[in-house]
């Protein structure tokens, strides 16, 4: 795997390190971290009510589009 240095605050270290446990690398902490983010945003989408209608809208709109037949 190749590595790369990137910069960080002291306060965003110390942040990080609060994640993670003894011996753990910051690599490790960070992929964890992105992880959960990742499970986490999926959750927001799939549990988010934009853009939705209610039951009984999309019930009113089905008997407009397809009445029942007599």
């Amino acid at each position: 795997m190749e590595t790369t240095t990137i910069q960080l605050s002291k306060e965003t270290k110390e942040k990080i390190c609060s994640f993670g446990i003894k011996g753990e690398s910051y690599d490790t902490i960070i992929q964890r971290i992105y992880s959960f983010a990742v499970k986490e945003q999926l959750r927001q989408f799939l549990l988010s009510s934009e853009n939705t209608i209610s039951i009984e809208e999309a019930r009113k709109e089905l008997d407009k589009k397809w009445p029942k037949s007599k």
